[in-house]
């Protein structure tokens, strides 16, 4: 145990809300704060893209003995159902029972609400953060930015409150801190597919759905409910993008022409276009992100991430197991444990940031091709064989604990070995012959 302190957490967001678990178990005073309402109040808005939590997130949620709670409310997505055409082609995502789970992101936020308020900590809901006086870990509170504030003094801060953090937007304004943020200029826009009169799934439920068609895209994931959240990624102007589309009936042709299968089980689906925000994709860098041992940034707050390989709750649960074991490892020495903790974090959220956005290319275009499907089933068959030479990327990135950036320099290397396996003659024939083996066992010494 640590010596107790008195610790705000700025956010009540996921990566918020598991932190003040962490915090509590550690013996510490813990006080949450969000400027929005209590989410378990209100319906959720047609704003947010299921999410995929896999083993970085799992760690995350069993090292606290919560994991449990949360498997009861996702569903296991073994492959991904790709919709081209007039069929659907199925590819498994790792090996046999190796799954990513869908969850409803509000679902998960309210859960995670509960669970660290059994855990003793205490939200303060509706409460706006305007600034933070970092040398003295105090946070300034008000109505409105410009009106009165109250100050409320702690014995240290954490900024989970997302890409546009408040806490991250006062270090900005020191010397020395670094900061970019990049808008794609590709948006998304929820819709929803409902259940069946019974209440099961219109589509395969253990599978994450997606309709690639180049620079625009369509996914869906399950829900418990027998609904799936579908999202359409699309970019803002030029032909087919958000911009183009301005009323009822141009949806419904452009739904029509291009994912015909999809009309079917979309049935509000004008409605859902037009009453559903068009939002923005931004990844987000900054650094340092902690200020001597008072205040530290975690999750959104300091390495916003676009969402094409379902790993930015995964990044933010694992910057929690990180910092977790610089708390074991260091004690009451909170000056070392953020210094460990941002120096082993940075890198790791750069590699996750890059590979996240070149998953984009892969899910929107790639997946729809040929050679990238021959690519994948040589892969597959050849880690199958050779376990110990090669994992493929997606696994490396969803099925192991091993760090981003090794995922990310490995998966370059094996992408060069792959694009010389595909020059090969008659590849499609050979694909799982020993020659194309011997190659690449060759490529890899």
């Amino acid at each position: 145990m640590q010596t107790p302190l008195k610790i705000a957490v700025v956010g009540s967001g996921l990566v918020g809300s598991l932190l003040a678990i962490y915090l509590r178990r550690a013996g510490h005073t813990v006080h949450v704060y969000d400027r929005s309402p209590d989410i378990r109040t209100i319906t959720f808005s047609g704003r947010s893209i299921n999410l995929a939590m896999s083993h970085r997130g799992w760690k995350a949620l069993d090292g606290v003995g919560i994991g449990d709670e949360v498997r009861a409310i996702a569903i296991a997505m073994d492959k991904r159902a790709i919709h081209v055409a007039d069929k659907i082609n199925f590819q498994n995502y790792g090996k046999e029972g190796e799954s990513i789970y869908s969850i409803s992101r509000g679902t998960l936020n309210r859960k995670m609400i509960d669970l660290a308020e059994a855990a003793g900590a205490e939200f303060f809901f509706e409460q706006k953060i305007w600034d933070i006086s970092l040398a003295d870990a105090t946070l300034h509170i008000g109505e409105s930015e410009r009106g009165e504030w109250t100050d409320v003094k702690y014995d240290m801060v954490f900024g989970a409150d997302g890409a546009f953090s408040r806490i991250r937007h006062r270090m900005q304004r020191q010397s020395m801190f670094n900061y970019s943020q990049e808008f794609l200029d590709t948006g998304y826009k929820e819709l929803n597919i409902p259940a069946n009169p019974d209440g099961s799934h219109k589509l395969d439920k253990n599978s994450f759905h997606i309709w690639p068609r180049g620079n625009y895209m369509l996914i869906a994931l399950p829900n418990l409910d027998g609904s799936f959240t579908c999202t359409l990624f699309m970019p803002f102007e030029g032909e087919n993008s958000f911009a183009a589309l301005t009323d009822r009936e141009e949806v419904e042709t452009f739904f029509a022409k291009n994912f015909p299968d999809s009309i079917e089980v979309i049935p509000e689906l004008a409605n859902d276009f037009f009453k559903n925000p068009t939002s923005t994709l931004v990844t987000m860098k900054c650094f340092p992100w902690t200020f001597e041992d008072k205040v530290a940034l975690i999750g959104d707050a300091c390495h916003a991430i676009v969402p094409f390989y379902g790993q930015g709750m995964n990044a933010g649960f694992e910057d929690i197991s990180v910092l977790n074991e610089m708390i074991e490892k260091f004690g009451d020495d909170w000056k070392m444990i953020f210094s460990e903790y941002e120096n082993s974090r940075k890198p790791n959220a750069d590699a996750i940031a890059e590979l996240s956005y070149r998953n984009l290319m892969e899910m929107s275009t790639k997946t729809a091709d040929d050679k990238f499907h021959l690519q994948k089933k040589i892969e597959k068959h050849f880690s199958h064989k050779y376990p110990e030479h090669w994992i493929p990327l997606y696994s490396r990135v969803t099925f192991s604990h091993r760090p981003y950036t090794e995922a990310l320099a490995i998966g370059d290397r094996q992408n060069e070995i792959m694009e010389e396996v595909l020059k090969m003659d008659n590849i499609e024939q050979l694909w799982d012959s020993e020659i194309v083996e011997q190659k690449m066992l060759d490529l890899l010494r």
